[in-house]
């Protein structure tokens, strides 16, 4: 099976702490590098974590406030200089093409790459982008701007089961491959039928939900992830927490585990937590843990593998 990897690069909400940077994600899979968010810093995030950033393939912004994407200019101009050879797609928003196109204008960059824009308003709702082993599906979310929560779906998979081939002793033959299309063949004058040597392996889903006040469109987007990444800026059982959560549309880390466990998510990861809670963290974790026991809270440059 392959790897699905998660690095949290930064997990902080609008301002920065000295242990937690502005937002953005890192999906890796098979040959696809995607970012989730750029915010301000993003570059020696990459650093860090000793990953190229000529890797990536494919940026998905949620929205255009600037702690989710004041790091692009940066971004771009070191792909430029590094002459970065891929096309970088661009999914976002209402706006996004607009916004890109300021940017683009707006900073002396040195050096062009060729980057596409793909706008959800002129996609649609759901399914954005289908490949042959993966697709991306977004909602829009409730927040001060256009804003969109993504998930990564990976398609279901036909395996062999290498316990019955071991059974039948048979070894490797390149018509092996021919079961996972589901047709049977004949090795050593024996009819293997697809049905009864293969079986659907369930691909994973990964839904990352950024700023939004609750709304339906999130337990939708998250239903049955194996891992649900959402942000938790406010403690609903603190002073004002739950007034201000709705204030300013964000999220109580109670309804992030509220939504977690209404939608069979597997594992709730917190993230974009407010500077108020800094080195209190715990609290935060303890309010989600009471509605939804697997929870944790991310961390910069934290790894997941699933």
């Amino acid at each position: 099976m392959d790897k699905i990897k998660i690095i949290f690069l930064g997990t902080s909400q609008a301002i920065p702490t000295a242990a937690r940077n502005h937002t953005s994600i890192l999906l890796q899979y098979k040959n696809e590098n995607m970012l989730f968010d750029c915010g301000e810093g993003t570059q020696r995030q990459f650093r860090k974590v000793k990953i190229n950033m000529g890797k990536i393939t494919r940026l998905f912004i949620s929205h255009w406030h600037g702690d989710h994407i004041l790091g692009l200019p940066g971004l771009l101009q070191t792909l430029a200089l590094s002459n970065y050879s891929k096309t970088l797609y661009v999914y976002g928003p209402r706006g996004t093409r607009k916004f890109m196109d300021l940017m683009l204008r707006i900073f002396v960059y040195v050096g062009k790459i060729k980057v596409e824009i793909r706008e959800v308003n002129e996609i649609g709702n759901g399914k954005i982008l289908e490949t042959s082993d993966f697709e991306i599906h977004a909602e829009k979310m409730e927040h001060g701007a256009p804003c969109l929560a993504y998930s990564f779906v990976e398609k279901d998979k036909i395996r062999i089961n290498k316990k019955k081939l071991r059974e039948f002793k048979i070894k490797n033959s390149p018509l092996l491959a021919r079961l996972k299309e589901g047709k049977d063949v004949f090795i050593n004058n024996r009819k293997l039928r697809a049905i009864e040597l293969t079986y659907r392996a369930k691909g994973r889903k990964i839904s990352i939900i950024m700023d939004t006040k609750i709304n339906s469109g999130i337990e939708k987007l998250a239903k049955n992830s194996d891992l649900m990444i959402c942000e938790a800026t406010y403690l609903e059982n603190s002073e004002n927490g739950k007034k201000l959560a709705s204030e300013y549309k964000h999220l109580t880390a109670k309804q992030a585990g509220e939504i977690a466990r209404k939608a069979g998510a597997k594992m709730l990861v917190l993230t974009h937590l407010s500077q108020r809670y800094e080195h209190k963290e715990k609290l935060i974790l303890e309010e989600a843990k009471k509605v939804f026991k697997n929870s944790r809270i991310a961390e910069d440059l934290m790894r997941i593998d699933l």
